[in-house]
């Protein structure tokens, strides 16, 4: 098998990562492997690895000469490193970054994660706000009968909040 970089020695570096339930191959001569750093752990660059599936590009859509103004990371330590220097270096390389971390996770935004419970108490919380300005509404238009309807939820809510 040849070497995906240089496509023209025989494979003896094989890196393989799974990402969304697919499986990525990389195949490198030794070589390529030290030219990227593979053989030290942290100076393992993925995102020049992944040359064939375009990472580099996308980052390389910035402006070339670009460089974060809180830590001075530039495009070049991004793909030597396959780091980046501090949380500013999102923003600074956003437009490059966007799509390449649109296919490694699953969206752009950290959302986090929290226990079913504790998920379930804020929804119903959000619900007992939203019903109590649908409550101050229909006071406000005289629906005095959806008033009474819109109480007795946002009460049933709220004793379930509790407990």
């Amino acid at each position: 098998m040849l070497c995906d970089v240089c496509q023209k020695t025989d494979a003896t570096v094989y890196l393989t990562q799974i990402v969304e339930g697919k499986m990525q191959k990389v195949n490198l001569c030794e070589n390529c492997a030290k030219e990227k750093g593979v053989s030290d752990p942290t100076g393992f660059a993925m995102a020049d690895l992944l040359l064939g599936l375009g990472a580099t590009q996308q980052i390389e859509r910035g402006q070339p000469s670009q460089k974060c103004p809180v830590c001075g990371f530039t495009q070049a330590d991004f793909k030597k490193t396959g780091r980046l220097g501090c949380s500013a270096c999102y923003d600074t390389f956003a437009d490059g970054l966007a799509n390449l971390l649109k296919g490694m996770h699953k969206g752009l935004k950290h959302t986090g994660k929290m226990p079913a419970k504790l998920s379930r108490r804020y929804a119903m919380a959000d619900r007992v706000k939203s019903l109590e300005g649908d409550l101050k509404k229909a006071v406000k238009d005289e629906k005095y009968e959806d008033a009474a309807r819109l109480r007795d939820e946002i009460q049933k809510l709220e004793h379930e909040l509790q407990a």
